[in-house]
């Protein structure tokens, strides 16, 4: 055989047979593509995608797997070494899912430009010479599906638009982990040639190279530089110009929901980020992920009548003017929701480690906070670390005024560094357990 033709693997025939039906195919030009090129995406990827992976994980553990809340409840084998999420500093989960979700669309583009780089390998003819290359494939078709999974997954739960008709949580944490290990597959197998590749071409040079200049890539046999190149008609230069460009435009308009100030308005693609109580400029004028009408809580239940249910070993019900006249704490704190969003309030109203003492549990191993909405999220389980935190609170204020029934009038609960999701809001009881 000669040493030009390809190699085949057992079973030769098979490879040689797929290889003769060849189909007809689009023919890849562009000179700009090459491994040096996909490795310096790729370097990139590494670094961000590691980052959005382990924001990610963190955010599963914030929602207290240990108390049966987290979802999906029931993970099976892809349990974390699980730890009582901390309420220190109270800023962490703002900066965890802020990570997670903003630089997740960031890397959008970058991953859409690394996906374009390797376009002829995803289309070579035979695609496979050997059992080894099939396991390849098969781990390169998990990285690509399951990276796309999550992006159109995540950016759908975003917009609050579910049409793929299953549970984003469960299924994005199962995406998840289909990534993860297509991932670590993938940098074992690729990150030391592509830090040789890195290291055969000198960024510097590449950033100063025009249009004119531009030639292709050497080929070196990974069948990512074009046979009979077309004439550039961009830059290497130009064509990273462009991902990054992509990659600020998509920062400019998701970065103010999580920063907040003037910068909110123009989180213009998230849109939970930008949807206030009030528009007046008042002290509910703030971020609101869920509103009164759309809980289908009786405004009934929330007038004269309330009242908050201390169970422990000397329950007792407290009505809004019994909790005004209690010691009353304030607090600079923010909430944080899973879509990425946050913003930073000042809450007053009663410790919630005040409230367990008055109900005979000065010390609870755990509380159960219950809402008079319905549903899902009506109900939210609390670590001691975060009942006994001197900032945790049942709100009654915000801002200097009362609670909005958007913000959970008559009472919430606000806790530093928890999901926004399980700072209840419309708190029918708390359950302040000792073991």
């Amino acid at each position: 055989m000669s040493s030009t033709e390809p190699e085949y693997g057992f079973p030769a025939p098979l490879w040689q047979a797929i290889e003769r039906a060849h189909p007809p195919l689009p023919r890849w030009r562009s000179p700009l593509r090459g491994p040096w090129l996909t490795s310096l995406l790729g370097v990139v990827l590494l670094v961000g995608l590691a980052l959005v992976i382990v924001t990610g994980l963190l955010s599963y553990i914030a929602y207290g797997p240990q108390l049966g809340q987290a979802i999906p409840p029931d993970v099976g084998a892809l349990r974390l070494p699980i730890f009582d999420w901390p309420t220190r500093p109270s800023w962490l989960y703002r900066l965890t899912q802020g990570v997670h979700v903003g630089l997740g669309m960031v890397l959008i583009p970058v991953v859409l430009a690394k996906l374009w780089s390797v376009l002829p390998k995803l289309f070579a003819w035979p695609p496979v010479r050997s059992i080894a290359q099939v396991l390849e494939r098969i781990s390169l078709l998990l990285l690509v599906g399951s990276i796309l999974f999550e992006i159109v997954t995540g950016l759908l739960n975003i917009q609050y638009d579910y049409v793929f008709g299953f549970s984003f949580y469960a299924a994005h944490y199962t995406g998840a982990w289909i990534f993860i290990g297509a991932f670590v597959a993938h940098v074992a197998l690729k990150l030391p040639r592509a830090v040789r590749t890195l290291r055969s071409r000198s960024l510097r040079t590449e950033l100063r190279t025009p249009l004119t200049a531009t030639t292709p890539e050497d080929d070196d046999g990974s069948g990512l530089v074009a046979e009979h190149p077309a004439p550039p008609t961009m830059s290497r230069r130009g064509a990273l110009a462009l991902v990054g460009g992509g990659a600020l435009l998509v920062a400019g308009l998701t970065v103010g929901q999580t920063v907040g100030g003037v910068l909110r308005p123009t989180a213009l693609l998230l849109p939970r980020g930008r949807t206030t109580a009030a528009a007046d400029g008042g002290p509910n004028d703030f971020p609101v992920n869920r509103t009164f009408v759309s809980s289908g809580i009786d405004v009934t239940t929330t007038g004269d009548g309330w009242r908050v249910e201390l169970a422990g070993a000397h329950p007792r019900q407290l009505d809004r003017a019994a909790l005004a006249a209690l010691p009353q704490h304030i607090a600079q704190l923010p909430i944080a929701c899973v879509e990425g969003w946050s913003t930073v309030q000042r809450w007053s109203g009663v410790r919630l480690r005040d409230l367990a003492a008055l109900a005979g549990v000065p010390e609870p191993a755990s509380a159960l906070v219950s809402s008079l909405e319905e549903g899902p999220f009506a109900r939210a389980a609390l670590t001691s670390g975060q009942v006994l935190d001197p900032d945790s609170l049942l709100a009654l204020r915000v801002d200097g005024a009362d609670l909005g029934l958007d913000h959970g009038y008559p009472a919430r609960v606000i806790v530093p560094a928890l999901p926004g999701v399980h700072c209840t809001k419309w708190v029918r009881s708390i359950e302040f357990r000792s073991a």
